[in-house]
């Protein structure tokens, strides 16, 4: 491991269901404590963190659609969600001892601060975290899309995705498929040439068009966010052009 951060500015993408643990829905303490700890050792380092995370855990505006309801209302509900995660996660987070600012798509001023691209970048210029909370404050619009325009907006160096029960990146499904094979290094070509489901595609385009690399690794083993953000080769890579 190198004794520098890889990188000086990144983006955190969190799947909410990674803040549900084990228990597969609602906040689980005790992982959202560890991601606290994991994300302080990250600051620690002089790293400039941004964070996204999902609402999964709570709400998911497509199945929501599927049962009926108007998806624009259903994907709002999915953006609400995602507030109340990103809320659970400041509070662990400043009870780390780590400055914490929650700027949300959607005004809701007595929570959170509304999102000013500025103001987040002279946030974390002064090294508190940011999580962007509400998606992009549109329906039909993913926390991946969120998380590659974020980074886009306040030039972050990588995308790190953490995923709660994978470790990078496969052929197929290897919970389902005993021979899905892991890549070590992609482009964003590959994703959308061979239909893997890592992020939407309008994501995938939004790195690619802005040459973001992203790195996918498991959430699950304590210490996985500093080692990808030290540059240890972990889970899969994922870049505009082959290396």
């Amino acid at each position: 491991m190198a004794e520098a951060p890889e990188y000086k500015r990144i983006v955190l993408k969190l799947s909410g269901e990674a803040l549900a643990g084990e228990q597969g829905f609602g906040i689980d303490p005790d992982m959202i404590q560890s991601i606290a700890e994991q994300v302080r050792d990250v600051v620690d380092h002089g790293v400039e963190v941004a964070i996204i995370v999902g609402g999964g855990n709570i709400w998911r505006g497509i199945a929501g659609s599927a049962k009926g309801m108007d998806r624009a209302t259903a994907d709002y509900m999915g953006m609400l969600a995602t507030v109340m995660n990103s809320l659970a996660l400041q509070d662990s987070l400043e009870n780390n001892g780590v400055q914490t600012r929650v700027q949300s798509s959607i005004e809701m001023r007595q929570v959170a601060e509304p999102y000013i691209r500025r103001r987040a970048i002279r946030h974390l210029e002064k090294k508190r975290v940011v999580i962007f909370a509400a998606g992009t404050g549109n329906p039909f619009f993913s926390t991946d899309t969120t998380a590659a325009l974020r980074a886009a907006e306040i030039e972050a160096d990588v995308i790190l995705m953490a995923k709660n029960n994978v470790d990078g990146v496969y052929s197929a499904d290897p919970s389902v498929d005993e021979y899905a094979q892991k890549y070590d290094n992609l482009t964003y070509l590959d994703l959308l040439k061979d239909g893997l489901a890592v992020m939407d595609s309008t994501a995938s385009s939004l790195c690619m068009d802005n040459n973001i690399p992203l790195v996918v690794f498991s959430i699950s083993e304590k210490g996985n966010i500093e080692r990808a953000v030290m540059g240890e080769e972990i889970g899969t890579i994922i870049r505009g052009t082959e290396s």
